[in-house]
């Protein structure tokens, strides 16, 4: 496996494609919005330098990881003689589906097609493809180039050789993989979801601000970022969304968003895409280019 092709260019899109090039992939990166490519380049550089100047890695690895990243302006070009695709789109199923349907039509019957949905079936996703068995998810977190985990995502049609490939891609890119069945919400959005949101009600109920919540989880639980910030990150519009799914495919309350969330992406104040979320964020250019999850 040398190519590597990702489908969309926003906040997981890009990370994935630093993640690939960097672990000796050919990477290929394309997005629907083609003014979404070259910030997502600039992002990249940006964080391969980042990387340097921590000293995780030289400058000479970050050149040739940045060489081997380039962009492509439509998906049959992007998807090219790749032998792995993984899909960073829009967290919506039909557009997913519409994109597998095309893929399918556009890469060789042995390359490997991933998604990164964070709680959307694989199985409704993969059952598009004229050979489901190839088709996976590869759910990676934010920020990619930083965050070790990675879901791979099996339905009951998920061939044995495909999650073998999908283990050695997340290993490549010093990832951990662990393999989790496809369930609403997986493993990380089940439990992650319910402890944002719990948080998200004592700030509404004035239990504590969003500040001293995320403390008490760093500080008390050793968790390296409180879930108000992790929502921030992730988006508030993503947040609500996947907890409307969780709270309709698993009949759960717990699930249900409560109404400072709705109201927060209701008044546009997505988190760090936006500037502000439960947190005053800085805004960059590039801020508003994500069109992935």
């Amino acid at each position: 496996m040398k190519r590597f092709a990702v489908i969309g260019a926003g906040t997981m899109g890009h990370g994935i494609a630093h993640a690939a090039a960097l672990a000796g992939y050919d990477t290929t990166l394309t997005d629907a919005r083609r003014d979404a490519l070259v910030p997502a380049l600039a992002r990249v550089r940006a964080n391969l330098d980042g990387g340097v100047q921590r000293g995780k890695l030289s400058a000479a690895e970050a050149d040739a990881a940045f060489a081997r990243l380039t962009t492509a302006d439509s998906v049959a070009e992007a998807t090219r003689d790749a032998d792995v695709v993984v899909e960073a789109v829009v967290e919506d199923l039909n557009v997913k589906r519409e994109l597998f349907t095309e893929l399918d039509a556009l890469v060789s019957d042995n390359t490997l097609l991933a998604t990164n949905t964070s709680s959307l079936s694989v199985k409704a996703i993969a059952e598009v493809s004229a050979h489901p068995g190839r088709v996976l998810g590869l759910h990676f977190f934010n920020p990619v180039h930083i965050m070790k985990l990675v879901e791979v995502v099996t339905h009951d049609r998920t061939a044995d050789d495909a999650v073998e490939r999908a283990r050695a891609i997340a290993t490549a890119m010093d990832k951990v993989p662990i393999v989790v069945k496809d369930r609403p919400g997986f493993a990380s959005s089940r439990l992650g979801v319910v402890l944002g949101l719990e948080a998200m009600r004592m700030v509404e109920e004035g239990v504590a601000s969003a500040e001293d919540i995320d403390t008490a989880m760093q500080l008390g639980y050793g968790h390296p970022m409180g879930p108000l910030k992790v929502s921030d990150l992730v988006g508030l519009d993503v947040r609500l969304a996947i907890a409307d799914y969780l709270e309709r495919a698993l009949g759960d309350a717990r699930y249900a968003a409560p109404a400072i969330l709705r109201r927060k992406v209701e008044a546009g104040d997505l988190g760090k895409k936006s500037g502000r979320g439960f947190y005053e964020w800085p805004t960059t250019s590039s801020s508003s280019t994500s069109t992935d999850t």
